[in-house]
């Protein structure tokens, strides 16, 4: 599956979670470990910001604005899928946290960074999260092939088997 289809249906259900979240849930604690409600939103921002760029062959900046990550959220994500979408971009060198990468390759990077956080936002705020199978599928064989090579014990924790009757 094309990455720009992934992101394309994965963002309504990301959406749906942002539109979610209470301002009253922005401290409560997540799966991602150390990081609350709104330091996992805050982090997507950043990254969406730092991508945009990137993906559009310019210095990146992230915004470092922690007040209202919920304002800030869809914009940044909305801007990065423009970006991504915008032609001969999934053919530029993106300037990756470890290290070049095609961006191909990183657009679905983001694909499972947005997958796995929407994940965590869900979760953290009692919310379901039901993302396309297709999506989820494409995403685990990426990251099969990715994330086990990054695993340090802080960003990339050890693997665990989800139970039997996980969706």
């Amino acid at each position: 599956m094309d990455v720009v289809d992934q992101l394309q249906q994965i963002g309504p259900v990301l959406g749906a979670v942002f539109a979610g979240v209470r301002p009253e849930q922005l401290d409560a604690p997540t799966p991602c470990d150390r990081f609350v409600v709104r330091d996992v939103l805050q982090h997507m921002v950043d990254g969406a910001t730092a991508f945009t760029a990137a993906y559009g062959g310019e210095p990146s900046s992230a915004s470092r604005d922690a007040h209202d990550p919920l304002d800030a959220i869809g914009p940044a994500l909305g801007a990065l899928v423009a970006a991504i979408s915008a032609p001969g971009a999934l053919d530029r060198t993106i300037d990756a946290p470890w290290g070049a990468v095609d961006g191909d390759s990183f657009a679905r990077y983001i694909v499972l960074d947005g997958l796995v956080h929407g994940w965590d936002l869900a979760t953290a705020t009692g919310q379901p999260y039901d993302p396309p199978d297709a999506v989820v599928a494409e995403a685990d064989a990426f990251a099969h092939g990715l994330v086990d090579q990054l695993r340090n014990g802080e960003a990339f924790a050890p693997a665990v088997a989800p139970p039997e009757d996980a969706t």
